[in-house]
């Protein structure tokens, strides 16, 4: 039986956090689904969706079991029509922990479908999307906390 999971988040610019957690998914489970979705909770974004997966695409291309979508509805819907049998979330720190719990417990009530949480063991567990705007916006330098991809756009973007 084939596992697949889904990875839903903002990735608004995906960072190398992100791609850890995209990695350990893909080295436990037989299909990753990493879906950009617009979060309103976040503003209007500094990346388009379609931008968002272009970034991801290229980051994640040499996982051969990864492949990667937009999204603009409930994450357990596009779950459940994914055939996901779980939605991994990473957590960075113990704060990720109680939000995400929340939410976890919200989509299994409603669809059934359970969230498995993979928590940061790198040095990337402190970056956050929302930081890299922030240093970029200003012209600082975020090579080394989004993949090589990722920062040619973000200096394209800021420029």
């Amino acid at each position: 039986m084939t596992t697949r999971v889904l990875y839903p988040g903002s990735f608004d610019p995906v960072h190398n956090g992100h791609i850890e957690i995209i990695s350990t998914a893909s080295e436990l489970f037989d299909e990753v689904v990493v879906a950009a979705m617009r979060n309103p909770q976040k503003g209007g974004g500094a990346f388009d969706l379609g931008e968002r997966q272009a970034m991801i695409e290229e980051a994640v291309e040499h996982l051969g079991n990864v492949e990667v979508t937009m999204f603009s509805s409930l994450v357990v819907d596009l779950a459940i029509e994914l055939g996901a049998s779980f939605i991994i979330k990473g957590l960075r720190a113990v704060s990720d922990f109680e939000n995400e719990l929340q939410m976890a417990q919200m989509n299994n009530a409603v669809s059934g479908v359970h969230t498995i949480f993979i928590p940061s063991m790198s040095k990337s567990s402190f970056v956050a999307s929302k930081f890299i705007r922030e240093i970029a916006k200003f012209g600082g330098d975020v090579s080394k906390m989004v993949p090589d991809g990722v920062n040619r756009r973000i200096k394209e973007r800021y420029a």
